[in-house]
């Protein structure tokens, strides 16, 4: 079964809905999927996979990424992958529409500049429901689903949980070198400066001075 489902903004990680299962065997380690599953979401770029499953231990991530926004849940490794991608469609679905009610064609604009975490928390709402539907694979419903749902879920990627975070660790380093590496060459190009001012003044400066002496004598003289 789903169980947890975060919706959050791709841009920036933002949570702007959050919703997971209170009680069962999860609660003991229902905080460090949590925490798994944010740093996901702050890993994501617009050159993410648009679909991807993360295995994690004995459960596995699942997200889709659609208009800037992106729903993730958290499934037992051996709920059916593509149920869990039908279920994150529903949520996709059942979050635009509730966004089209509340803000019509502006809603695009309303998730955009939205600053405040959890702003869309009371479709939690729609996503227990849904999640209370989805709980049991072998539902005749949700066997109906399965067996109408033409999607092709084989090409999705699949990676593991400690690849993405150490990636995302390496691709920050990255760019905390690349960051420096930019301070320092803009150091050297005012030290460079400086050195060139410097040895211009050596230079020319005996000249200029002379050439200040002379006009002040022919000054003083004719003048």
């Amino acid at each position: 079964m789903p169980i947890l489902t975060f919706i959050a903004r791709v841009a920036d990680g933002m949570l702007l809905v959050a919703s997971m299962e209170s009680a069962g065997d999860y609660n003991d380690n229902l905080d460090t999927y949590k925490q798994q599953g944010k740093q996901i979401m702050k890993k994501l770029n617009q050159r993410s996979p648009t679909k991807c499953s993360i295995e994690s231990g004995s459960y596995c991530f699942h997200y889709l990424i659609d208009e800037g926004n992106c729903y993730l849940t958290l499934s037992d490794k051996n709920y059916p992958k593509r149920l869990a991608f039908l279920y994150l469609e529903e949520i996709h679905r059942g979050f635009v529409d509730e966004l089209y009610r509340d803000h019509g064609e502006n809603w695009r604009v309303v998730v955009t500049t939205v600053a405040r975490p959890y702003a869309f928390i009371k479709f939690d709402k729609f996503i227990q429901r849904k999640r209370k539907e989805y709980t049991d694979p072998s539902s005749s419903q949700n066997m109906s689903k399965l067996n109408n749902d033409l999607a092709d879920i084989h090409n999705v990627m699949r990676k593991n949980i400690q690849d993405v975070l150490s990636r995302g660790e390496a691709i920050d380093r990255v760019s905390q070198i690349s960051s420096n590496l930019a301070d320092r060459s803009k150091d050297f190009k005012w030290g460079a400066k400086k050195l060139s001012l410097q040895a211009m003044y050596q230079k020319y400066g005996p000249l200029v001075a002379i050439g200040l002496f002379i006009v002040l004598v022919l000054y003083f003289k004719f003048f």
